[in-house]
């Protein structure tokens, strides 16, 4: 295991922290008062009332965003994203060591970053891979996130920083996940967790990449993670289900969106029936992790992991299944301005202990 210079922190810009601070105090205004500034009535769809947080989130992303992402290049919508990190990092939380790492593959190394918890002894370690639709994210990005389970659910965690489409497409992200999991159970104790301890999770592709990990580790035999942790994950592009209709725009990304970072995965417009990037279509489903799954009320993905969610515990997987009805996709990365992002969070980061640890 070699160790990378550590990278340096995220420093928002002056008028950064104005927009960080601005947002902390519209969304801790009364709901009333968001509505209203929201210039809507409160919006209802498929029985789910969004939350006024994002609702006011939405009327303000409006005003000020530019062009969609699906009409942006790969470069544009990248710094886009890391000019919004650097807006909501927030404050940095403690934990007990952080160490940027490089895993040694055939390609040459992937980078990492590994959260130790505070204390003593060994504890179980995630593996997490982070959301951006195979196109966007870095170790940064997640970070907050990051330190959030490492110091809540007193894990370890390895954040994995791997290849980008469209300049690395589709197999190179799973290839370098899969890479760095077995880099996890290769050096496991080094690590500070038990061999049999070891978890993998991730938002949005994050979770993607983790579902078909776990699915890749079984079928080969093993190690198999002790958990699988999905955050509103994309799981299938080949059936369009009514989330995906219900929400195709205005709830901070959408079906154009969607199809953008399909694209700029796999090269094609055209979906291919690959379990390997649509892991619900995976007949056999018995024997596979444990799994925690989390969706978004308002989220275009919504149904698909509702319905992995499903096939799991039919095939007779543990599922701990939770639906934050009035959020937004994205919104465990929203928990540093928006407080009902932040309890969410909070929940989440409860189960994921209890479904890691078993």
């Amino acid at each position: 295991m070699r160790r990378s210079p550590p990278r340096p922190p995220i420093r928002p810009t002056l008028r950064q922290r104005f927009e960080f601070a601005a947002a902390r105090m519209l969304f801790s205004l009364p709901a009333a008062v968001q509505l209203k500034l929201s210039r809507r009535p409160p919006v209802v769809v498929d029985g789910c009332t969004l939350h006024p947080q994002m609702q006011l989130l939405l009327a303000l992303r409006d005003r000020w965003r530019g062009a969609a992402i699906a009409a942006l290049t790969p470069e544009i919508a990248r710094a886009n994203f890391r000019n919004d990190t650097a807006t909501i990092a927030g404050k940095t939380i403690a934990v007990g060591a952080v160490a940027d790492i490089a895993i040694e593959v055939d390609h040459g190394a992937i980078a990492a970053r590994h959260y130790a918890p505070a204390g003593s002894g060994t504890r179980p370690l995630l593996v997490y891979y982070h959301g951006g639709g195979f196109v966007l994210g870095d170790l940064d990005g997640h970070d907050g996130v990051c330190r959030r389970i490492c110091r809540d659910a007193d894990l370890h965690v390895l954040s994995v920083d791997y290849r980008l489409a469209p300049e690395h497409r589709y197999p190179a992200a799973l290839d370098d996940a899969l890479a760095a999991y077995r880099f996890a159970c290769a050096n496991a104790t080094a690590l500070g967790a038990p061999p049999d301890k070891i978890a993998v999770g991730g938002d949005s592709a994050g979770g993607n990449l983790a579902a078909v990990v776990a699915q890749k580790m079984k079928a080969a035999g093993g190690p198999v993670p002790c958990a699988q942790v999905l955050l509103y994950p994309a799981l299938d592009r080949t059936v369009e289900r009514a989330s995906l209709a219900l929400f195709r725009e205005g709830f901070i990304i959408g079906r154009d969106d969607i199809a953008w970072y399909q694209l700029h995965y796999t090269g094609s417009a055209e979906v291919r029936p690959d379990p390997a990037l649509h892991p619900l279509l995976t007949k056999d489903l018995a024997g596979l992790a444990p799994a925690l799954i989390v969706t978004a009320g308002f989220d275009p993905l919504r149904d698909e992991g509702e319905a992995y969610a499903e096939a799991l515990a039919q095939a007779g997987v543990p599922v701990v299944f939770k639906r934050f009805e009035g959020l937004l996709h994205g919104f465990c990365n929203m928990a540093t301005i928006a407080p009902a992002c932040d309890a969410a969070l909070a929940e989440i980061v409860t189960s994921l202990r209890r479904v890691v640890t078993g």
